[in-house]
């Protein structure tokens, strides 16, 4: 809609100024410059995450995707899966009063799927965050708030995931994390298998599971630092976070997507093989009780 409405005021316009029409290839040149070599690069860490159209593990093929930026978080959506591919956003220590959580859910217009607030009802499924509204709302404000309740963001989660497990990582995330360890990001999304099933409503593929990935950039006294999940959709709601820890390498593996691509090799691998939840101290919070 909104799409539609700016290209009806865009055509006066260049009836009474023709002149523009030359311009519009140097604008659109301007503008792809500026997006895929300063702001894109800019929200990711290490380099914008690499899909594998074919996940070589499970065989599901994500078909087109394309990359949204929004305020605060970036994002992969695959228009034939439905679902965002990968999400990353950055935790910044310093956070803010959060904004009241938004009524409802909204079409994306930037997408093909136009996936909509009904789409999931009666499910069985919860309309899952990726990107978390309290921890986007604390960083980045209102508006940046309610483009996570932007369907694009969402996938479909097991009610006692995303209101149990998954809400007690976000909530240490963005608590107690960003309070130990300062500054770092995150990438999060979901995993598919092979013929995926889906919302028969909507079409929306339904995950068999989750992953999200924190790191610590490096500074000269330590080099950066990782913490991998893989969280099943019917992850035991009272389970230790521990029980979840996996590596960058299984993740990539299950999900064809290549993270952190502009690391040194060298580094890369060890980073990506390793499990260190003891530089997170995971330990210390991994039984904690969901708030709901």
């Amino acid at each position: 809609m909104a799409k539609n409405t700016l290209i009806r005021l865009l055509i006066p316009v260049l009836k009474k100024n023709p002149l523009l029409i030359l311009l519009l290839p140097i604008l659109a040149a301007a503008w792809y410059s500026y997006e895929h070599f300063i702001a894109r690069p800019a929200m990711s860490y290490m380099g914008i995450p690499e899909v594998n159209a074919t996940q070589p593990m499970t065989g599901v093929n994500t078909g087109f995707s394309h990359i949204l930026r929004n305020q605060g978080f970036m994002l992969e959506y695959s228009e034939s899966l439905k679902n965002p591919l990968w999400v990353t956003y950055k935790v910044e220590a310093k956070k803010y009063k959060s904004g009241k959580r938004p009524s409802g859910f909204s079409k994306d217009w930037r997408t093909i799927a136009s996936v909509s607030h009904s789409d999931y009802t009666g499910s069985g499924f919860d309309r899952g965050h990726m990107a978390p509204n309290y921890l986007i709302s604390s960083r980045y404000g209102k508006s940046a708030q309610k483009e996570t309740f932007l369907m694009t963001n969402i996938v479909p989660q097991n009610p006692k995931l995303n209101q149990k497990t998954w809400q007690r990582l976000e909530e240490i995330i963005a608590n107690d994390f960003a309070e130990w360890h300062g500054d770092f990001w995150v990438v999060t999304g979901p995993i598919f298998k092979d013929k995926p099933k889906v919302i028969k409503k909507s079409g929306v593929a339904i995950p068999t599971a989750f992953y999200k990935i924190l790191i610590k950039p490096s500074t000269p006294e330590t080099p950066a630092q990782a913490l991998a999940f893989i969280f099943p959709q019917k992850a035991r709601p009272k389970s230790s976070l521990m029980k979840f820890v996996s590596t960058i390498d299984e993740i990539e593996e299950q999900t064809g997507i290549d993270f952190f691509h502009q690391l040194d090799d060298e580094f890369e691998f060890k980073l990506e093989s390793s499990k260190t939840p003891e530089a997170w101290n995971l330990k210390k919070v991994a039984n904690r009780p969901s708030r709901y």
